[in-house]
């Protein structure tokens, strides 16, 4: 799969599913990572490699990278938790990881190969492996006469595992040289945006997917039976995760597959969803007369009440597709609770030109820009210059159209102004306003929203996009200083610089994260949110998102046609976690599901409680073999602490567990920074 993109959980499933695979078909599971063409390693996959039973990583592509000679091909990868996997990696100069067997390939890769202070072979894989067919007969017969030609490297066929084995008893490790964080790669940063529906479907995917778990598995902790399993649509959506799907660089068959394919994901998800919805009131909700709304949290963080429906409830308020309706009241993490019509907080105000709540007041221009973002908590202007600049860069790299975007592509771009800003919406619950903008033969609409609660501003995004080869972006400089910025990564975050100082950092001028980076100095900071993008650039006091890419090869309809999304910014106080950015990123990726309901009264169940350090969740998920559940979390900040589960009568803390769902021990409820643990529920 992609390792930028994915989830820490896809990640997770990605493993799970293809240990088990191999283990009922092998009768063992695989202990070596084998991904020779992907474009950049997020830090979080060495811990979740190790978990799996997979201590050893293989990779070509850092090879291509354009501006730096990655510096090492033997060494150990330290993850963000400081788990360590073997690494490996060769530079056949002639053919890359389809090599073929002759003296030039021979001699290329073992000159270029820097770890023979440490170890006295390297891997060379031969054969046509891009496209399939393997080595020749021709191939195999050449090998057996350079075996033991003069002058030559000596050859051998080994597998792969044997060749790990061998370095980890004949190297030594300490004198091993380390890479700590993260594979960034200095190329193809373009399939970060590249078929940008088929991203945006990707994450409501991984998004509903995990929150259908997690409604099924709080079914069953109030004594329904266990959920079924969503392995299937969990399959489908882990498949369109290949390297050249996710990353938009296939041909056009391929995405309009993916389209399909991923969207009937996000329907089938969604109906798991509702159906469990229903039975969690069913089984929980004490019938009556009174007409209220069962509204559940997937998550660990607390959220405040926003809700969106298709149809009427008490006290909501009418906008363009449906209601929206909001509450005082804040839905703790895995609570569900039935609420009685909203009660929307006072204070939100609206023009044409101004949305106003008690926590921020925003200005737009004429030119449909930000002018100001004023924290009226915090007291200070959260912008530096005119905030959401959209702009449109001529995107036209030396090679590769749907993979790159070139450093220089900020040197020729012009800013789309735009051609109407209307009021749409004006509270109770929530204010908008539209600004339409015109490009080429395009078309860029958005809604600027602001809830009643909350300082977070949504740019709802609608473009009928019909040019080629132009890179949309949002641009928003930021009254905050700081070196580095953070950017959520699989199951934490990780943190880039800000400047230029080396070629390493002016590389990064196009970077991956998901569901927001943040600029942060002391006490205060602002967040760039989305659902459904996943590159950034951050460049001094600016924070950037990829809106959209337009390339003609290898699909000549790249990006052609209508795109639906939301981007936000929130600025908040303290650091990022303890700023509620995680929070509101969960919001905006999966709002607070509900469903009508017939009550006698005030309702709220919490069956599983998680007391103590700040968490993620990971899954909360059927157990693969069993019917207990299982709870699996992480630390996503970099923390210490520790962490107090409590559970309804008739269930009990079991083992701990690894990524496969094997028993490791009693269970550790200490967390050190970015830990992922995993515990198994049982009925008691």
């Amino acid at each position: 799969p992609d390792a930028n993109m994915p989830a820490g959980e896809s990640l997770v499933r990605q493993l799970l599913y293809g240990q088990r695979y191999f283990r009922a078909r092998f009768g063992s599971i695989h202990k070596t990572c084998w991904l020779p063409d992907c474009f950049g390693f997020t830090p979080g996959l060495p811990q979740v490699l190790l978990g799996a039973g997979i201590e050893n990583f293989f990779t070509h592509k850092l090879n291509w990278s354009e501006t730096n000679e990655f510096p090492y091909d033997l060494f150990w990868w330290e993850g963000l938790d400081g788990s360590r996997v073997l690494a490996h990696g060769f530079h056949n100069p002639e053919g890359g990881y389809n090599g073929d067997v002759d003296p030039a390939t021979v001699t290329g890769t073992w000159r270029n190969f820097r770890g023979k202070a440490h170890h006295a072979e390297s891997l060379l894989t031969v054969g046509f492996g891009d496209g399939a067919g393997g080595p020749t007969p021709e191939m195999l017969e050449r090998a057996r006469a350079l075996q033991y030609f003069p002058a030559l490297p000596e050859l051998r066929f080994t597998r792969v595992q044997d060749f790990y084995d061998d370095v980890r008893s004949t190297a030594d490790g300490a004198l091993l040289p380390a890479w700590v964080g993260e594979l960034y790669f200095e190329l193809h940063r373009g399939t970060l945006t590249s078929q940008g529906r088929i991203k945006y479907l990707h994450r409501r995917a991984e998004r509903d997917l995990v929150a259908a778990e997690v409604l099924g598995s709080l079914g069953a902790l109030v004594g329904n039976e266990s959920p079924e399993s969503l392995e299937d649509p969990w399959r489908i959506l882990l498949r369109n995760e290949f390297h050249d799907i996710l990353p938009g660089s296939s041909v056009r068959e391929v995405n309009d597959a993916a389209e399909s394919e991923l969207g009937n994901v996000v329907e089938q998800a969604g109906e798991a969803i509702h159906e469990r919805l229903v039975a969690l009131a069913c089984a929980s909700v004490p019938p009556g007369d009174e007409r209220g709304l069962l509204v559940a949290n997937p998550d660990l963080s607390a959220r405040p009440v926003r809700i969106e429906s298709s149809h009427e409830l008490e006290g909501s308020q009418a906008v363009d597709g449906g209601y929206v309706l909001t509450s005082e009241e804040t839905i703790l993490g895995l609570e569900a609770r039935v609420l009685f019509g909203g009660s929307a907080r006072s204070g939100l105000d609206a023009s044409p030109d101004r949305l106003e709540n008690d926590f921020v007041a925003v200005h737009i221009g004429e030119d449909g820009a930000i002018s100001s973002v004023w924290d009226k908590v915090a007291g200070r202007e959260t912008l530096a210059g005119r905030g959401n600049q959209i702009w449109a860069y001529v995107d036209k790299p030396r090679a590769w159209d749907a993979w790159d975007v070139d450093a220089g592509y900020a040197d020729d771009g012009k800013e789309l102004v735009a051609g109407a800003v209307e009021l749409v919406e004006d509270g109770p619950h929530r204010a908008a306003i539209r600004i339409d903008r015109r490009f080429r033969d395009s078309v860029v609409t958005q809604e600027v929203r602001l809830w009643c609660n909350s300082a977070r501003i949504d740019f709802a995004t609608s473009i009928d996009w019909r040019d080629r080869h132009w890179l949309l972006k949002s641009r928003w400089p930021l009254a905050v200083r700081a070196a580095r910025a953070a950017f959520e990564t699989a199951f934490g975050v990780v943190e880039r610089p800000t400047h230029r100082n080396t070629s390493w950092d002016a590389a990064q001028f196009e970077v991956a994260g998901h569901r927001f980076a943040d600029l942060s100095e002391p006490g205060y900071g602002v967040a760039l949110l989305n659902d459904g993008r996943y590159g950034y650039h951050a460049l001094g006091n600016e924070l950037g998102l990829s809106l959209l890419r337009a390339p003609a090869y290898p699909d000549p309809l790249a990006d052609e046609g209508s795109h639906s999304f939301t981007y936000a910014l929130f600025p908040h106080a303290g650091s990022w976690l303890e700023g509620g950015v995680l929070a509101e990123a969960e919001d905006l990726n999966r709002r607070l599901p509900s469903v009508p309901c017939n009550a006698a009264g005030p309702v709220s169940l919490r069956p599983l409680k998680l007391e103590g350090v700040r968490l993620g969740l990971g899954a909360l998920k059927p157990q693969e073999d069993g019917d207990g559940l299982i709870l699996r979390v992480y630390e996503p900040a970099g923390a210490r602490g520790a962490l107090d589960i409590d559970l309804p009568r008739g269930w009990i803390l079991g083992p701990e567990l690894n990524l496969l769902e094997t028993e490791t021990g009693e269970p550790n409820l200490h967390f050190t920074p970015f830990k992922i643990r995993t515990y198994l529920l049982q009925r008691s």
